[in-house]
């Protein structure tokens, strides 16, 4: 049956088992960096920031542990044998940090969220989508170009592993795990949350592994990649959109079999519901942040799944500052428009807040 199947073909089948198991576990662990985020800078390690942590950690520690076994070879990696922008890293990351406030979720939380009948997670995930063609290869792209080209680094600066004494990334790895059960243990989270959060960060793991081995194998060219959300899901949509017949890959089985592995979790669940824009939710904070996303996720190099997690396995500098950019954004973010407009509401009425 495998000798049947083209090669791209079998990177599609790969992506949606892939997109499969993060969709679901993602869905089921409420796993979110704006959570996180924002439990972090109220100053409270709680459950969020453990859930993070433990897809994190554990998709560090596994990706560290194929690389240390020769299964996923560095020069396959473009995250590390590619030059890359410090600058966008940065300026991207803060945008991005700043637009998953706004919009109450990430790329791929939205993405998510939007198979739940989450129809103003649908709308915003949408957008994210246009502006984040657009920062590629459309009308944005010279903007994302000249940010970018201020500050590039090569192969050596980019590969932080070249600066760490061997083993490093297992033991930080092992080390994020061990913090996140110390967190989970002393806010006593389910045991179904902790194995959830492990298969999320499990399942980045599995998509470097497959198209590691696929590349190996394949005649026709595999890039060797793992979970991103901002560049799938704009080919994506544009793929369908312009392509009657499209081209299978990776990354467009990965988008709809998150799609589908939250759908069928919530509807196993009981948690599928219809979700829309109200008074509460309001709108513009919504489309403000979906374009800081698109545009930020772009210039970044990945979304806070993609850079973060994916490029944050492997060892990139580039992922590592357009992640901390990520954190500092979504936190001034937060300090300077939802905390300070709660507490200006204080006293004249309160303030509900709309769910995610």
């Amino acid at each position: 049956m495998s000798d049947a199947l083209s090669d791209p073909a079998k990177a599609w089948i790969g992506g949606l088992a892939v997109g499969l198991i993060f969709g679901a576990f993602a869905q089921s662990s409420r796993f979110c960096l704006r959570s996180a985020c924002i439990e972090f800078w109220r100053g409270n390690l709680g459950p969020k920031v453990a859930v993070w942590l433990f897809v994190f950690g554990t998709a560090l520690f596994a990706v560290q542990a194929l690389m240390a076994d020769g299964r996923l070879p560095e020069t396959e990696i473009r995250q590390l044998s590619a030059a890359g922008t410090m600058s966008g890293a940065i300026l991207g990351g803060l945008m991005f940090g700043v637009g998953m406030i706004l919009a109450r979720g990430c790329a791929s939380r939205l993405l998510v969220l939007s198979a739940t009948g989450n129809l103003r997670a649908l709308v915003t995930g949408l957008l994210v989508t246009v502006v984040a063609q657009a920062a590629l290869t459309g009308v944005l792209s010279p903007a994302r170009e000249a940010l970018s080209a201020w500050w590039i680094v090569g192969p050596e600066t980019r590969n932080l592993m070249l600066h760490l004494p061997a083993g490093g990334g297992l033991v930080l790895g092992a080390g994020t795990v061990i913090l996140a059960l110390a967190l989970a243990w002393r806010h006593r989270l389910a045991w179904t949350t902790v194995v959830a959060s492990a298969l999320v960060g499990g399942s980045v793991a599995a998509g470097w592994a497959f198209t590691a081995a696929l590349a190996e194998v394949a005649f026709d060219p595999v890039p060797v990649g793992s979970v991103t959300f901002t560049g799938p899901s704009a080919d994506t949509l544009m793929a369908l959109i312009t392509m009657p017949a499209l081209e299978p890959e990776f990354g467009l089985g990965l988008v709809p079999g998150v799609f589908a592995g939250s759908f069928l979790m919530s509807v196993g669940r009981r948690e599928f519901k219809v979700q829309t824009f109200d008074a509460q939710s309001g709108m513009r904070r919504y489309l403000a942040g979906a374009v800081l996303m698109g545009f930020g996720g772009m210039l970044a190099g990945g979304c806070a799944v993609g850079a973060g997690i994916t490029g944050g396995s492997v060892m990139s500098a580039t992922a590592w500052v357009a992640l901390l950019a990520m954190w500092i954004g979504a936190g001034a973010a937060d300090a300077l428009i939802d905390r300070r407009g709660v507490a200006g509401a204080a006293g004249a009425a309160p303030v509900t807040r709309s769910p995610i």
